[in-house]
């Protein structure tokens, strides 16, 4: 792991994040906290996660998303060898959506 996520200073985000209540002020948080085109990017990466997951390939997730296959690639390899935090917080957005339909 990066030595920045070490400082404490970059605790003070996660905390933040942890103290959202729900949907709505989560997006007025992340509104005021990114630009619009940091934001379009972790979108489209959640989206290109999800499609992964469900054993979308390549082309078809380009297609679907607009992402570029480095991209792709990185969300991948991070679904594969990153931190687990795709993997803990995809099946938990299943869940919701199974709850919902």
């Amino acid at each position: 792991m990066s030595k920045f996520y070490d400082k404490p200073s970059s605790d003070l985000l996660y905390q933040a994040l942890l103290e959202i209540k729900d949907l709505e002020e989560c997006r007025r948080f992340l509104q005021d906290l990114c630009t619009v085109s940091e934001l379009k990017a972790m979108e489209q990466r959640m989206e290109v996660a999800m499609l992964l997951d469900q054993g979308l390939i390549y082309s078809d997730i380009l297609e679907r998303t607009g992402a570029s296959s480095a991209t792709i690639s990185r969300v991948n390899r991070c679904l594969h060898y990153g931190a687990d935090g795709y993997r803990t917080i995809l099946p938990r957005l299943k869940e919701q959506r199974d709850e919902q339909l």
